[in-house]
């Protein structure tokens, strides 16, 4: 049986609305092996851990390390709902992640197509493949729901 993007990006949606429910921002991340196994599933978790880095695409990355006692994931995948922050995008890029997959863009704290765009930086060690738009609009509507009565 051959995971999609889609498939793995519903998986990680769930991951999302779990954070959500907890009233963190909704985004969700999973570190995937090439052989489509989920090493690590998170929600983000700042407010729970009161920890600014605790996004969860790093959470996820440090998991997968753990499960692999490796600090690198060279033949991983970072599927996560929205671009990676700049402090996410770099983590992928040190964890040497093999793709980064991303549903909602973020044009305002987004670090790979807008931002920073950290992985066109001459500075930048590693460059993984990005694919974006992945089940974008289903990304952006728990984004969308989860401020709307915030910003009211």
């Amino acid at each position: 049986m051959v995971i999609t993007a889609g498939d793995l990006m519903a998986t990680v949606l769930g991951a999302a609305q779990a954070a959500a429910a907890r009233g963190e921002v909704p985004v969700g991340a999973a570190v995937v092996a090439a052989d489509g196994r989920i090493l690590a599933i998170a929600g983000n978790e700042t407010e729970a851990r009161a920890d600014a880095s605790a996004h969860a695409e790093m959470l996820s990355l440090r998991a997968a390390a753990a499960v692999r006692g490796a600090q690198r994931l060279p033949d991983c995948d970072l599927v996560v709902t929205l671009e990676p922050c700049p402090m996410c995008a770099q983590a992928a890029s040190l964890f040497r992640i093999r793709r980064v997959i991303f549903g909602a863009y973020d044009p305002k704290g987004g670090g790979i197509e807008h931002g920073a765009r950290v992985f066109d930086a001459a500075s930048c060690h590693h460059r993984p493949e990005v694919v974006g738009g992945v089940r974008e609009s289903e990304c952006a509507a728990i984004l969308r729901a989860f401020f709307a009565p915030r910003r009211l």
